[in-house]
Formats: C-alpha cells, structure tokens, sequence
C-alpha cells in the first residue's frame, strides 16, 4: 500500500482475518494477544486513511472472539474505539449485518452469534454520501399486504375512553388509512389512541400531541420507499470447493459500495482474499485495487474476478 499515492482512494472496505478464528496461512490473525493483533489492524488503517480522499470512507467488518475462561472479547468494538481514539477517524454508523443463515452450534449455555458489524469510519466529517443509490440497491421482496393490517386499533379504539362521535370519526380515518395502506399509497402506517397508547416521545408539545388532546387520535403515515435502517439481512456466503475458508458475500458488499462511492470512482481492499470485494466492485462498474499476501489466495481471486469479468 505504501507505493499507492495519497488521497486517491474513494472507498475502503475489507473484512481483514478475524482474531485467533481460523489458519489464514499465516499473517495478521495469527498473533497470540489482542492488543498486538489490534496493533496490527491499525498500522494498515494508517495506511488506509493516507490513500483515501478527505471525502472518502473506510469500512471495516470485524467478527468477535469468544474465549472460554473470560467469555465474548467485543474485538470489532475495542477495534472502533482504538481507530477513533488513535487515528481520529469519524465513525458514521456500524451497520449491522445480519446474517440470515446463521452456522449453528451445539453450546447449550449461549445464543448463536447471527450479527456482524461493519464500522463506516471518514476522515472528515464532511463525505461522499448516496443514499439515494444505496436504497435502490435493496433485494425486491414481494410482500403481501396483511388483511388484517389496523384493526387492531379499531379494536382499541372500542374499549377506549374516547366520547362516541370521537370514536366515530376515528374509526372512519382509520379505514381510510387502511384502504391507503392497501391501495400502495403507504408503505406502513401507525395510529395512537388517547390515554391507550404513549404520547409524543418526551411529552412534546406539537401537531401530534394536540391531535391526541383535541381530537383523541392522530394517525402517522409513511409514505415513500420502506424506511432505510442500520441492520442489512443477507445470507452467509456459501461457496463449495473454492479453496477459501472465510468468503464474505460480494453481493452484501454491492449493497455498501453505492453509498459511499460514486461510479467509476476506486475501492481498495487490503485483505483480497478470495476477491469478493474486486467483484463487487466490478458488477457496479467501480476500479478496484485488492492486496493479498497468501499466493494461494491471489490466484484464487484472479480466477474468480476473470470469470466473472472476462
């Protein structure tokens, strides 16, 4: 990476070998503490942080370790907080990958781990952001609209203390919702009841506050695409015979790679591996530059990314 010229880099984003989890053939992971395996993860992001753009990002994805004397680690958290605290990076969010498929494991004394974070690190507060683009990448799931959606609050509605021509104007307001939530003009909606559901967050005075007060209902309506949260659900990938012991999805890192990286601009990933990141980067027409110290890997890599790309 020393010979990549500063500022040039839009996105970083890597998944390096997680703590004592696995034999990588050699190289970071393989340290016998964890302070000097983290030591080792920060000298790259220095460099990291060097060859990305003032507007650019750094994501790391990190998996925790679980040790039997003292039990769960927190490595991606004591990892976030060296980077932020050491290196002075901005941490934008930690989205959470939750992952769909799960690999199981017979403890009886723990739940099993189906979450990973990966920690949106910037240099400058400032930053290259799509989220428009980031939304369209959402997998299309066709959903169907339940039947029963709001009736529950007509329900609620009856057993409340509102006066009858309050509750006969509610129950009118709330079908129509519900006939906007069906005819696709809504993705979602929610409606509160006076002295049945909670006021305004904190008790604020507002629109809301003086529906519930004036009118005893008010009804909150969610128009647009489905709201855009920190936590994405995607499968583990599952590659038979590739010669790989840890391939994290390309297709949940073309989920990431919009948000922070315009097109035709440079992702780098300082741990290749088996090449998920070049080809993600690839299927969205973004440059790429991958380094991978194990030779087996390389080659692996260069044989998927043509493959994929001939």
């Amino acid at each position: 990476m020393k010979e990549l010229p500063a500022d040039g880099v839009d996105l970083v984003i890597t998944s390096p070998p997680y703590f004592q989890q696995r034999d990588y053939g050699g190289g970071i992971g393989n340290e016998s503490t964890l302070s000097e395996y983290l030591d080792s993860l920060l000298k790259v992001v220095q460099e990291c942080v060097r060859v990305t753009k003032p507007t650019g990002s750094i994501v790391y994805n990190l998996g925790d370790k679980y040790l039997p004397q003292s039990g769960l680690q927190l490595v991606p958290y004591r990892f976030a907080d060296r980077v932020q605290t050491e290196l002075g990076l901005y941490l934008v969010n930690i989205i959470n990958w939750h992952k769909s498929n799960p690999t199981p494991h017979q403890c009886k004394t723990r739940l099993v781990n189906a979450t990973e974070p990966f920690f949106h690190f910037t240099r400058e507060k400032s930053y290259y952001y799509d989220k428009d683009s980031f939304e369209k990448t959402e997998p299309k799931v066709n959903e169907t609209k339940s039947t029963t959606k709001g009736l529950k609050y007509i329900e609620l509605l009856k057993d409340s203390d509102l006066s009858v021509s309050e509750k006969r104007y509610a129950e009118t307001e709330i079908r129509k919702v519900i006939q906007e939530y069906h005819d696709g003009e809504l993705y979602d909606f929610r409606i509160k009841i006076r002295d049945v559901h909670a006021p305004a967050y904190g008790g604020q005075g507002g629109g809301r506050t003086n529906q519930l007060k004036n009118q005893g209902f008010t009804i909150i309506r969610m128009h647009g695409q489905k709201m855009k949260t920190d936590v994405l659900s995607h499968p583990v990938a599952n590659h038979k015979n590739l010669g790989h012991s840890a391939i994290y999805p390309s297709s949940l890192i073309e989920r990431i790679i919009p948000l922070c990286c315009p097109e035709n601009g440079i992702v780098l990933d300082p741990y290749m591996g088996s090449g998920s990141t070049a080809i993600a980067s690839q299927n969205l027409d973004r440059n790429f530059i991958g380094f991978e110290l194990n030779p087996e890997y390389c080659e692996l890599a260069n044989e998927r990314i043509k493959k994929n790309h001939p």
